[in-house]
């Protein structure tokens, strides 16, 4: 059965950083195009970035203008997981974040990110 799971979510200080993690199962990671979107009451889910997959490696990273700069994605295909590296944290990226695999609709249940003095 495929599943995600993200965690590394909680609260941090504005300016500083956190890196979630997605892991992946029933499939393998390297073989589709990976994603994080956020979501804050009110609004719809945002694309934050995503990372292709080997299968088409002229899409390789995505960033949304908001968080460009400062996160990154990447993919550690020995531990089939996706990482979201996010620094220079400000209070507007407060969201619960969710990893998806593209194909298919594939959501994990989200993390909590809190950027609050």
């Amino acid at each position: 059965q495929v599943h995600l799971v993200e965690s590394g979510g909680g609260l941090v200080q504005p300016g500083g950083s956190l890196r979630l993690s997605c892991v992946a199962s029933g499939f393998t990671v390297s073989d589709y195009a990976m994603s994080w979107y956020r979501e804050t009451p009110g609004k719809p889910r945002e694309l934050v970035a995503s990372i292709g997959s080997i299968v088409d490696p002229t899409k390789m990273t995505y960033y949304a203008d908001s968080v460009k700069g400062r996160f990154t994605i990447s993919r550690d295909n020995t531990k089939n997981m996706v990482y979201l590296q996010m620094n220079s944290l400000k209070p507007e990226d407060t969201a619960v974040y969710y990893c998806k695999r593209q194909i298919g609709e594939i959501w994990g249940q989200g993390t909590q990110v809190t950027v609050s003095s």
